[in-house]
């Protein structure tokens, strides 16, 4: 069956599916290994901050969940209740891109832990998987979410409407939940087959204030992967050569001239993507990221308060000014990005997801402005650099430049500082003790014999 099923299929799909049923934690370098357990931790952490039952897009999930029942499988985050894989998968895939302070990799577009985490949670705990294996499939997920992204060319899906993190996240749920699933070679590819026939997810969450169209795309790319993959293994049939077969997923996406298959493959196994993932300080839309820093750069360098403050100006890359300026949503919009780190020194999950109308907080917005530069296009979107001035009530003016924001490949934060965000970001939603246990089992994750043990505390 598995060679009648490939038989015909084209080079891309043979090597994605070899490599995603081959590598093994031994093959893995190092550095790989200890950026996916960062990468765990921290997702973790914001699953935990996300589930707060304050917040309207769990809350209202979990009544879903509840309503539509399921098998009890797999944990709901601190939610108290189990249900199918791939219902937790839906949920918990909607809290990875809640908080808005998940790691991404910037040149794909791509916020793969959001997706594929969740994915490995709900299988791995399904099938009491290793917690080696967990972290060998939460590596192929991440690595073919960026792969597929840039495959599509995710500047162009994007400016088409489409969402990349759900259209390349539900290809790369289907890869991570079928090497948990243990699927051959032939249903791995039917797998991604069905996973493309279930692609989804627009860049219409753009008009959404309450932010729960924005994440219930990885959510739903997280489910459909995991059902992909599920379907496959009993049997279901689909595609075989979603990559190059007739009707390819590229091309009925971004189009053949704009696309670039190869990308999936181009040096793989050397090349590990998951290295080159950017860690967010500031809860938001990673392209403002940059000028927040700016800002507080200034502030803190001149001892500006935000009553001292009577304007600010943002130059940004015309490419992306229209993903940030004068938007509705408060997660990518500037004007409140930059208001609010002005008035109160930092932006977390509450301020996306909270009304705040005090009257500095007012007058702040209505005093910032974005400029389209295209000088600084060069780069983009691998590179959001970002110039900020600063104009005060006494008519000084200040001014700062930051291409790379804290937490990028090439302005990282230490490891420590991922730790001791888990412990605040987790410990009060499931207490100290439980963080620290969470904290110390994925340090160890390699000899964790069964991965329900790791969602039980999450439970």
């Amino acid at each position: 069956m598995t060679d009648d099923i490939l038989k015909n299929a084209g080079s891309l799909i043979e090597e994605v599916v070899g490599f995603s049923r081959e590598i093994s934690s031994k093959r893995i370098p190092a550095a790989v290994w200890e950026q996916s357990k960062f990468i765990l931790l921290d997702t973790i952490g914001l699953l935990i901050a996300a589930s707060d039952p304050r917040y309207s897009a769990g809350r209202i999930l979990v009544q879903f969940v509840r309503m539509i029942g399921g098998e009890k499988e797999s944990t709901l985050i601190r939610q108290g209740l189990k249900s199918s894989c791939v219902n937790a998968a839906l949920f918990n895939g909607t809290l990875g891109y809640y908080c808005d302070l998940d790691a991404y990799h910037a040149g794909a577009l791509m916020h793969a832990p959001a997706t594929v985490v969740p994915t490995c949670l709900a299988v791995a705990e399904r099938q009491k998987s290793r917690g080696s294996d967990f972290l060998v499939s939460l590596i192929i997920g991440i690595e073919f979410a960026c792969r597929a992204s840039l495959a599509f060319n995710s500047q162009t899906l994007a400016e088409r409407g489409y969402h990349p993190t759900a259209v390349a996240g539900a290809l790369a749920s289907s890869l991570a939940a079928a090497r948990l699933l243990d699927l051959n070679p032939g249903q791995m590819a039917i797998a991604l087959g069905l996973a493309g026939n279930q692609v989804s997810g627009l860049r219409a969450w753009k008009q959404d204030y309450t932010e729960n169209s924005r994440p219930l795309n990885s959510g739903i790319a997280a489910r459909n992967g995991v059902t992909a993959a599920l379907l496959a293994g009993l049997g279901f049939g689909g595609p075989s050569d979603i990559f190059q077969g007739s009707y390819d997923i590229f091309r009925a996406f971004t189009g053949t001239s704009e696309s670039d298959p190869s990308q999936l493959t181009r040096d793989l196994g050397h090349r590990f993507l998951i290295l080159e993932h950017s860690y967010k300080i500031h809860a938001c839309c990673a392209y403002l990221h940059p000028a927040l820093d700016a800002l507080s750069n200034l502030m803190r360098r001149h001892s500006l308060s935000a009553s001292d403050i009577q304007r600010i100006v943002l130059h940004f890359p015309a490419s992306g000014v229209e993903m940030i300026s004068g938007m509705e949503l408060k997660s990518h919009s500037a004007q409140y990005t930059l208001a609010v780190v002005a008035h109160r020194g930092a932006i977390s999950i509450d301020d996306i997801l909270s009304n705040r109308e005090e009257p500095e907080l007012v007058r702040l917005i209505s005093n910032t402005t974005v400029v389209g530069e295209k000088d600084l296009d060069s780069g983009f979107p691998d590179r959001f650099a970002s110039i900020v001035d600063v104009t005060t009530g006494t008519g000084e003016k200040f001014s700062e430049r930051v291409d790379y924001a804290k937490g990028t490949p090439e302005n990282p934060v230490p490891h420590d500082f991922l730790e001791e965000r888990f412990m605040h970001l987790s410990g009060s939603g499931i207490g100290r003790d439980t963080a620290m246990k969470i904290r110390d089992m994925v340090r160890d994750i390699e000899n964790v014999k069964d991965a329900s043990d790791l969602a039980a505390m999450l439970r």
